[in-house]
């Protein structure tokens, strides 16, 4: 189980958003960039999550922060999900999870006894390739103030 250390360099990728760019963590060199992994388009914690970030994204955008959001979704799915939901910032998809593995994202999980791999929800804060602050096993209830805050003393 890997997980990332904070001041630690962030791993690089190179993923394609729902509109078929493509973003590398090298094109975020100027910016602070807020990354996060989350299980699944239209899934109920998934949605509070993402409309939380949507909600704050300005204020998110005037510390400086870029919010990306990673699933193993398909690019259509994250086109849906992002139309349905009015999202204002790009979903990548990380369809082998092999990102979400770099960074600590992926996870042999257990649900009621049933053992799987799944996207643990985790968020990165990321400023000039390193990583800022690291929250893994998030909990979606008052996260994206969390990141908020974290943005003002970084």
């Amino acid at each position: 189980m890997i997980e990332l250390i904070e001041k630690g360099r962030a791993p690089d990728f190179s993923l394609k958003d729902m509109n078929g760019k493509v973003h590398s963590l090298s094109d975020y060199t100027d910016e602070t960039l807020v990354l996060y992994f989350y299980p699944k388009d239209d899934t109920p914690g998934c949605t509070s999550e993402a409309c939380a970030f949507r909600d704050l994204n300005e204020q998110i955008m005037e510390r400086g922060g870029k919010v990306l959001g990673v699933s193993p979704d398909s690019a259509d799915s994250h086109t849906k999900f992002a139309n349905k939901f009015k999202l204002n910032f790009q979903l990548l998809t990380d369809t082998d999870h092999k990102v979400a593995q770099e960074y600590g994202a992926w996870r042999e999980k257990n649900f009621v006894g049933n053992e799987s791999e799944g996207i643990l929800r985790s968020t990165f804060i990321i400023k000039k390739g390193k990583i800022a602050k690291a929250y893994y096993n998030v909990k979606v209830e008052g996260h994206v103030k969390e990141v908020l805050e974290e943005l003002e003393n970084i």
